[in-house]
């Protein structure tokens, strides 16, 4: 991340139903370290350092808003499940 001049604590802001979230790059690389597809993150990143500027913010971009549609995802799950059980 050096080579290319990316600073870690950059953060992206999301805006989603009205509100705005936003992540570091530092977050981001750490969020998916911790899963089980830590190689498969590792691999994409690798290749997009070999990309331009743009490629690296857009790949960034893109794993931010999957962590967030996730997060929201399984956040309608629990409120489905809610609304079954009563």
């Amino acid at each position: 991340m050096l080579d290319k001049n990316i600073n870690p604590a950059s953060s992206i802001e999301y805006e989603i139903n009205g509100e705005i979230h936003t992540l570091t790059l530092e977050w981001i690389i750490s969020a998916y370290l911790k899963t089980e597809k830590n190689e498969l993150f590792v691999g994409l990143f690798t290749k997009a350092l070999q990309g331009s500027d743009a490629d690296i913010e857009l790949f960034f971009q893109q794993m931010g808003q999957l962590i967030l549609m996730t997060s929201l995802s399984k956040q309608a799950e629990a409120v489905c499940e809610a609304d079954v059980s009563q």
